[in-house]
């Protein structure tokens, strides 16, 4: 058990999220294959399934774990997210820790997600409203997960934190958001996609906003999230390219996206604090990832970054591999430089 009353120094991993509320994004394929690039560049990697959904819980284990991991959910022997922060959600005593589960990819551990997460998050909504009323509950549940990911990264010497949110803006990704240091923004080539800024945007600056009020609001000696999560950068992708370039029919919305970045993501964060987002969007755009088609599709059958596959040709492969890995490098440079 863990006192989340005491104020523990935040470990000095990296927490970022690849977050879009929209989904059909492939925002669990980008996670993984990003993470998996910077593991294997030697950073010790923290995949955090933190969707109640449970896909990368289901993307990297077999069945049989998954099933036995969500049997023994919420009780001692427990080691999915909800069993750690059940006796916070319920009220019934401190934090439990947990171990993640080591990957046989080199460097990364999973922190298995839980459907009963739906639970949590349906009190953190409470738990919101509770740290406006300066209810030491309120303070308790909404770092409860940061609190977790602290002592699992102290434990196991963590460099990056991934969180793998679910499609939605509701309480539970917010809480996510607010204790990330950074947050990428996957869009793709598409209406949906474009649409989707406007209101991430103005989302974002409405929870920052209230976490800075509720910072103002809080006892002496809580433990607390940052709450000032850095746009880190856009990455589109699925698109499909014909004789190397991005097909007519997409094309159009890689600039429109780079447009609405701008308008209704950077400028609303800098709104806020200049801090929050750079204003190069050159800089801005961490790379672009095509339509891998059928070795997409066999990453997640097979548990694997597209690189790792068994099937499709090399070419494919390589070209996936140099794409995430740029991203990956991007990451390290800007994250160190801050």
């Amino acid at each position: 058990m863990a006192d989340i009353h005491k104020s523990p120094v935040r470990h000095k991993s990296q927490r970022l999220a690849i977050f879009n509320h929209k989904g059909g994004v492939g925002k669990t394929t980008l996670t993984l294959n990003i993470a998996a690039a910077l593991a294997s560049l030697g950073k010790r990697i923290l995949l955090v399934d933190s969707d109640p959904q449970c896909n990368l819980t289901s993307y990297l284990l077999e069945d049989s774990v998954v099933d036995d991991l969500l049997d023994h959910s919420g009780t001692p022997t427990g080691r999915t997210i909800w069993s750690a922060l059940k006796p916070i959600s319920e009220a019934t005593g401190e934090l439990s820790l947990i171990d993640p589960i080591a990957l046989s990819l080199r460097n990364m551990y999973l922190l298995p997600g839980d459907i009963v997460l739906s639970d949590f998050e349906q009190d953190l909504s409470q738990m919101w409203s509770e740290c406006f009323q300066r209810k030491i509950r309120g303070f308790r549940g909404t770092a409860a997960l940061s609190f977790l990911i602290n002592q699992v990264c102290a434990n196991y010497k963590v460099d990056y934190v991934f969180y793998d949110s679910g499609p939605n803006i509701g309480p539970l990704n917010r809480v996510i958001l607010l204790d990330c240091d950074y947050f990428i923004v996957p869009a793709a080539c598409d209406l949906f996609s474009v649409r989707a800024l406007k209101t991430l945007g103005v989302t974002l600056a409405g929870w920052i906003r209230d976490w800075k009020t509720i910072v103002e609001l809080a006892p002496d000696g809580v433990y607390l999230i940052p709450g000032l999560p850095r746009f880190l950068g856009y990455i589109p992708q699925r698109f499909r390219v014909y004789r190397g370039e991005v097909t007519s029919g997409q094309a159009s919305y890689l600039s429109r996206i780079e447009r609405h970045v701008n308008s209704d993501l950077v400028r609303v964060l800098r709104g806020i604090d200049s801090s929050l987002a750079s204003t190069s969007m050159p800089l801005n755009k961490l790379g672009q990832i095509k339509d891998f088609g059928i070795l997409a599709t066999a990453s997640q059958r097979q548990g694997v970054p597209i690189r790792d596959v068994d099937v499709g040709g090399t070419d494919q492969k390589v070209q996936a591999e140099r794409a995430f890995t740029t991203i990956a490098k991007k990451i390290l440079q800007r994250t160190s430089d801050n």
